[in-house]
């Protein structure tokens, strides 16, 4: 029986052992994950001392789930079995895969594993935790780089159920399929990936806080109104400053400065010079009690403006999306605001556009109206006439106050909250959903990983609402393709080219989730 065929069923024998390189929160993890799925599990530490205090750690962790009602008494005992501490590399020798969860650091890694060489069986696994460095790199120093895989994890890593499998260029078949497989064994949704830069998870989350720092680098909106728009409108759990604050701009900055940088400077990926500002001020996060938030005082998100109380006198409404302008309507009229039906406004009516990618004046202009009177409203994520969660409305920069307010009044009249920007190509969620959708579909595009993958490490990993190639079905792929078409039109910038997944699947009118036959 050849390597290929017998390791699979290796992975699943109840005698498997599997050694730890690295005892930190990442090592810590997998360790647990591998002992309650009832592996044999060996921890190393070059700090004396560490694995130890990592195994009373984990010991520790299991007996809290124990005293929940979350485990039994008798997986607490199961699982503490089989953790064992050892003080030597060369203690490794029996295990049938190590995996490395050491400082992110690629000399390090290859040392490590070239002394792993001389101890390990010829059959054993070498697999590597990182998140950002190349796993063809780090085998390229091996005698046998065939053996070498990537597995990466995320932390917590027993609460974020998912694990990437990474192809190096060398990596041979059987060594991914049997990583594969003990992710499943382990209790993981195992996704298989090429090995390229931020493989899927850091690859496809560029495009939520690159973005969303564009955003706010361009004056549309302040960081609080961005987050209530991506919480409240495009259904994301926190906003992306939430989440810059959560994660830590220490730890967010140099993935996203990295990315950019291996891929040769690709426009989708580029860094925001406020987040490096802020890093460079110490301005991290939750950790060091500021960031975009301010932790050290009351940090409560202020209210939403006030709702204005007067509403329009009349309003009109462009026809650009007759499906939309129909549910506009409908709103203005239970409103109790007349509503006009001519081809173009009166000389004192407020004036409603729906952009797809654009902004408020290229509408405004494109359909001859007074930009003093005109308001545009995004309706890509859902316009109802019974109300909603939020609608995000944007003035031109000629728009008066009062027809400002007027439109404010109107939109919030059913109860709904308003979000109201300054003109933007794609106004706050279009433009951040877009960008998302077209690096998943790049993704796919590369073929980094096939489209059901992407997905599911994309919302077991960032937690997205959606995945980014069924985000673009739910929003429609025209629509998407449009807004990025759009955008790259208004602002001149190839950022926002479109992926050729995504326009040949639109052109097509098929799902983003087609393969390729």
């Amino acid at each position: 029986m050849n390597r290929g065929e017998s390791m699979p069923s290796a992975i699943q024998a109840p005698d498997l052992c599997v050694g730890i390189v690295g005892t930190g929160a990442m090592g810590r993890g997998i360790a647990q994950i591998a002992a309650q799925a009832g592996i044999r599990v060996l921890m190393f530490d070059a700090l004396h001392g560490a694995a130890a205090n990592a195994r009373e750690t984990v010991i520790g962790t299991l007996a809290k789930l124990a005293e929940k009602g979350k485990i039994s008494a008798e997986a607490l005992a199961a699982a503490g079995a089989k953790l064992e501490v050892v003080t030597r590399l060369e203690d490794l020798a029996s295990a049938k895969v190590i995996v490395e969860a050491i400082v992110e650091n690629i000399e390090v890694k290859k040392a490590l594993f070239q002394q792993l060489e001389d101890i390990i069986g010829a059959d054993c696994i070498l697999a590597t935790n990182t998140s950002s460095l190349s796993v063809t790199s780090i085998a390229a120093t091996c005698k046998r780089p065939e053996r070498v895989g990537g597995f990466h994890f995320f932390n917590p890593v027993p609460l974020m159920k998912i694990v990437e499998v990474i192809d190096g260029l060398l990596t041979a078949p059987w060594v991914s399929e049997a990583l594969l497989e003990l992710g499943r064994r382990m209790g993981h949704t195992a996704v298989r990936a090429k090995d390229t830069p931020g493989f899927i998870v850091n690859h496809a989350g560029r495009g939520f806080v690159t973005e969303a720092l564009r955003v706010l680098g361009e004056g549309v909106a302040d960081f609080r109104e961005v987050d209530r728009i991506m919480r409240d409108v495009a259904g994301f759990r926190m906003g992306p400053f939430e989440l810059l604050d959560l994660t830590g701009l220490d730890v967010s900055q140099p993935v996203m400065e990295s990315i950019y940088h291996q891929y040769y400077q690709e426009p989708r990926y580029r860094p925001s010079p406020l987040a490096a500002q802020r890093l460079a001020g110490g301005l991290l996060g939750r950790k060091t009690g500021r960031g975009f938030y301010n932790y050290a005082k009351d940090a409560a998100t202020p209210p939403d403006t006030p709702v204005p109380t007067t509403l329009p006198a009349r309003v009109w409404v462009g026809q650009t999306h007759p499906e939309w302008a129909d549910v506009l309507r409908e709103i203005a009229a239970k409103a109790g605001v007349e509503v006009e039906t001519d081809y173009l406004p009166s000389d004192d009516a407020l004036c409603i556009v729906t952009p797809l990618g654009g902004d408020a004046t290229t509408a405004c202009v494109e359909q001859g109206l007074d930009p003093l009177r005109t308001v545009a409203i995004d309706c890509l994520f859902g316009i109802h006439a019974g109300g909603g969660r939020r609608r995000t409305l944007m003035t031109t920069p000629l728009t008066t106050a009062a027809m400002r307010d007027a439109a404010h009044a109107l939109f919030a009249a059913d109860g709904s909250a308003v979000s109201m920007i300054r003109d933007s190509a794609g106004f706050v969620a279009q433009r951040i959903v877009a960008c998302i959708v077209n690096i998943g579909c790049d993704i796919a595009q590369q073929r980094v990983a096939g489209a059901a993958d992407i997905d599911r490490a994309v919302t077991l990993g960032l937690g997205y609402p959606k995945g980014p190639l069924a985000f673009g079905d739910a929003l429609g792929a025209r629509n998407v393709l449009q807004v990025l078409e759009t955008m790259q039109d208004c602002l001149g910038d190839p950022r926002y080219r479109p992926s050729p997944w995504l326009r040949r699947r639109a052109l097509l009118g098929v799902s983003l989730l087609t393969e390729e036959s």
